[in-house]
């Protein structure tokens, strides 16, 4: 069994009453044009609600083949609508994997380089979150019309300029920061709780998973008469490992604690989407409702016993297991159901793809990264986006163009795969394609050469756990049913020279 800690974290839970209307400054419309326009438009743009997972492992779940955690909610969406089998996020972290994904901008590209830590010496601590400058999803499908709700973890900033509510929403009811004790603290006392709530009252704590569906299903009912953006960002499983006794109870027969742990956990995200969908059919929003399903990164395998079968790597690297993810976007009736995407797709290109659903104006989709993928969704145009995709992050950098994919370390040559072919990145072609091996190494570098400098950092020690990531052995395959995952095999460590 899991103890259920006290939290020590130090911020009290707040609530501001008088700021139920959240705007992003110098974009927001008047309340009374906002109100007249979503009223104009309810009937012909979809409520879109974009469903984000924390730390989920890219085989930990059914229509990837977990033969250990059933996730039959996560399933039923997939079967209802579009499989994106090659989708990858544009961080291997969860920070600027968010910053990313909110903005349809590659987030490299204005200095979000790295994940959120304590600040470092030489940057500007009121730099260390989402520029202000950046405009988010939510500013542009508010001044399009939309409600906005973020219901769950931030991540993007602490600092009064980055909160939320400046930020395009709203709404906000969660945690600013990158993790939160999933019950509530054991005395009662609510002091030691960062979540808060901007509309009214936080309200009673259970279970951080079940509050935030519990919150995202009542902004719906509040919004239910206007087009709304729906943001249910959980923090599962991302640790800490805590799960509800009757869920560890479900798979008592695996004996490792944190696969148990993990487990349990991934099974009640899953019930809890579940729970979210069926308030979507009941109240009747069904067939006007867009919804969108990712992970912000692969899974941790070293911390929380995730896996990322058949995939190679985990969280905090550029290989296979820390980009992709499981993706899934459903609209019955406007998508085909139980339909797979197998062509490279990125979280960069969901906000042009709703944005465009949206009705969005030029200037609202001006400037963004990624591509709108809605006619390779539908089926109507079968041939994959003419583009390269590419990360940074920090000791690290990545190409993929066509079936092929480089990656730059700063200890060893390039790695060059052919994803298509070798999905698992067991066996390094470099040396047998240089010519190519140059061409892709001179993208990324002038690519690289033009960023901006990162507006924070995080602690250095960080660099060398990434790049020893590199050289561990990971598992690949499903475990049995009640067995634990083969444990993650670490890089020997380097021996020092005398």
């Amino acid at each position: 069994m899991i103890t259920r800690p006290r939290s020590t974290l130090p911020h009290a839970a707040l609530c501001h009453p008088a700021l139920i209307v959240l705007i992003a400054v110098g974009f927001a419309l008047p309340l009374a044009a906002a109100a007249t326009l979503a009223g104009a438009v309810a009937a012909d743009r979809p409520n879109l609600i974009l469903i984000l997972a924390d730390d989920l492992g890219y085989g930990d779940v059914g229509f990837h083949g977990s033969t250990q955690i059933p996730t039959p909610n996560l399933d039923r969406l997939a079967a209802s609508g579009v499989r994106c089998s090659q989708a990858y996020v544009s961080a291997p972290v969860c920070a600027p994997s968010r910053a990313g994904l909110l903005t349809g901008r590659n987030q490299v590209e204005f200095g979000f380089d790295n994940n959120l830590g304590a600040p470092q010496r030489g940057f500007d601590p009121e730099f260390a979150g989402l520029p202000v400058e950046e405009r988010t999803l939510a500013d542009r499908l508010r001044a399009a019309g939309y409600a906005t709700g973020l219901f769950g973890k931030w991540h993007l900033g602490e600092r009064p300029q980055f909160h939320p509510r400046q930020r395009g929403f709203d709404e906000f009811w969660g945690f600013l920061g990158g993790a939160e004790p999933y019950f509530p603290p054991a005395s009662g006392d609510r002091s030691t709780s960062r979540v808060e709530c901007s509309f009214g009252p936080v309200g009673p704590l259970t279970y951080l998973t079940d509050d935030i569906t519990t919150q995202s299903i009542a902004f719906m009912q509040r919004h239910r008469t206007r087009p709304f953006f729906l943001f249910a960002s959980y923090n599962a499983p991302h640790a800490p490992l805590q799960a509800r006794d009757e869920d560890l109870a479900r798979f008592a027969g695996i004996a490792d604690l944190k696969r148990r742990t993990y487990c349990a956990m991934v099974a009640r995200f899953d019930h809890e989407v579940g729970r979210l969908l069926r308030a979507v059919e009941e109240e009747g929003m069904a067939a006007r409702t867009l919804i969108v399903f990712l992970s912000d990164n692969g899974g941790p395998v070293d911390q929380n016993s995730s896996l990322n079968a058949p995939l190679n790597g985990q969280k905090g690297t550029v290989l296979e297991g820390g980009l992709r993810v499981p993706c899934v976007l459903s609209w019955p009736g406007r998508l085909p159901a139980g339909r797979v995407y197998a062509h490279p797709v990125s979280s960069l290109d969901f906000a042009p793809t709703v944005l465009a659903r949206a009705g969005a104006s030029a200037d609202l989709v001006r400037g963004l990264t990624g591509t709108d993928l809605w006619t390779r969704l539908t089926g109507s145009d079968p041939s994959p986006p003419d583009r390269a995709l590419r990360w940074r992050f920090t000791v690290s950098a990545a190409i993929r163009e066509g079936d092929w994919k480089l990656i730059r370390l700063p200890d060893r040559l390039p790695l060059l795969f052919n994803v298509r072919e070798d999905q698992a990145e067991q066996n390094d072609v470099a040396l047998q394609h240089l010519d190519l091996t140059r061409t892709l190494l001179g993208k990324l570098g002038d690519w690289d050469a033009r960023l901006p400098h990162p507006v924070f950092l995080e602690g250095a020690e960080w660099k060398h756990r990434q790049l020893d990531l590199y050289d561990a052995t990971y598992p690949r395959a499903q475990p049995q049913a009640n067995e634990a995952p083969p444990r993650l095999i670490p890089a020997k460590p380097a021996v020092t020279a005398k």
